[in-house]
């Protein structure tokens, strides 16, 4: 039976190994990968260094280091579990793998940059345990999401469920804008309100049931109609919009803001039975007059409160649009933008269309001249924003 000595001669006989030094004077020629346990690594670590502790290496880091003809240096404490780490990656089918010497303790005593990495809290790793398990998630991707700040139009049907998931995902900042108040009326759908909150500002309860499910979100309220003289200044600084309005007026309006200040836009729509979701990435998909250039007349688009909706759906198309938010932030998988997805619930069915930009667009187009923000009452319906 081996010893664990002679274990580590065999593994560095079949490893290349590096002086710290080397390293250091070729930073932007290695993916620094760091091995040690996480509190290890938050007292300080290779600025830059991809971490995931040896523990986990073989499941976590092909989605981490995606190039495995790349040069990775691998440290450890000191350099004991980096050799054993780089011929594992070496048997992963990685091609140009070092250990470093004396791993980061020599690295620290040697003089060589360093610093104290941001880390996540005992609770927040408690909290968010199942991102963390995610190799597409991870640590950075839950920083990310902490980083995140997202604006919810309207507290209703649609921002009801989308703010729910947000907040458990660990958004670190919600903004609601909503005027109206709770009544019995929104309870079939708008689950961020119940009976005790009849007559209260939604915007108050739904912040009261949001920081209810993560303490440590920061919800900033806007209890004020949404119009063209506090559009801009309400969005600016937000990375992604969440439109649950559900009125034509609102929606260019938003368009032509988010437009401006460069702001993707995650929308959603329900009706009766059958809802739609759908990302406007300023100037990389099409916009919202790209797809509805004039707004249908009145009597063809009834709102919710006029035509029905079934209580569930828009928990179903809130949580895409919580789903597609997440993705941007993250930069996961292929978002909604230049498609529409379609749910049909009587069927339970979902179709996908593409939606193309409209080279003749008058907000994003190739001709198209600056964009005005301005008031569009007169488009079918009351300029209102309140949730589906």
């Amino acid at each position: 039976m081996a010893t664990p000595r002679e274990l580590l001669n065999a593994a560095k006989a079949e490893i290349r190994e590096i002086d710290p030094h080397d390293v250091a004077a070729n930073l932007e020629n290695y993916r620094i990968l760091d091995v040690r346990e996480p509190d290890e690594y938050e007292q300080g670590a290779v600025p830059g260094a991809v971490h995931i502790p040896r523990g986990q290496l073989e499941f976590s880091v092909e989605a981490r280091l995606l190039d495995k003809d790349a040069s990775v240096a691998v440290y450890c404490a000191g350099g004991v579990r980096s050799a054993f780490a780089a011929r594992t990656l070496q048997e992963l089918g990685y091609t140009n793998v070092v250990s470093v010497i004396g791993g980061f303790n020599k690295w620290k005593d040697e003089g060589l940059p360093w610093s104290t990495p941001r880390a996540l809290t005992a609770d927040q790793r408690n909290r968010y345990q199942r991102h963390l398990l995610l190799p597409e998630v991870g640590d950075e991707g839950q920083m990310k999401l902490l980083d995140a700040k997202v604006l919810l139009l309207g507290a209703g049907g649609l921002g009801s469920p989308a703010g729910l998931y947000l907040a458990a995902a660990g958004v670190g900042t919600i903004g609601i804008i909503d005027m109206d108040v709770v009544d019995a009326s929104n309870l079939q759908r708008q689950v961020l309100h119940n009976m005790d909150r009849i007559g209260m500002r939604k915007v108050d309860s739904a912040k009261a049931t949001l920081t209810a499910i993560n303490p440590d979100l920061k919800v900033n309220t806007y209890d004020v109609r949404l119009g063209a003289d506090n559009i801009l200044e309400i969005i600016d600084g937000y990375d992604v919009i969440v439109d649950g309005t559900d009125n034509f007026p609102t929606r260019y309006l938003v368009n032509d803001a988010a437009l401006l200040k460069n702001i993707p836009v995650v929308h959603g729509s329900i009706f009766r039975f059958e809802g739609q979701a759908t990302i406007f990435s300023p100037y990389v998909g099409p916009c919202y007059r790209c797809m509805i250039p004039e707004p249908p007349p009145a009597e063809l688009a009834p709102s919710c409160a006029e035509a029905g909706v079934l209580g569930v759906l828009p928990g179903i198309i809130g949580s895409i649009q919580a789903i597609e938010t997440i993705k941007l932030i993250l930069g996961l998988g292929d978002p909604l933008i230049g498609r529409l997805l379609t749910y049909d619930s009587m069927d339970e069915s979902f179709r996908t269309f593409r939606v193309r930009r409209d080279p003749n667009c008058p907000a994003c187009g190739e001709n198209a001249g600056p964009i005005q923000i301005a008031e569009y009452d007169d488009l079918c319906m009351p300029h209102v924003v309140v949730g589906a």
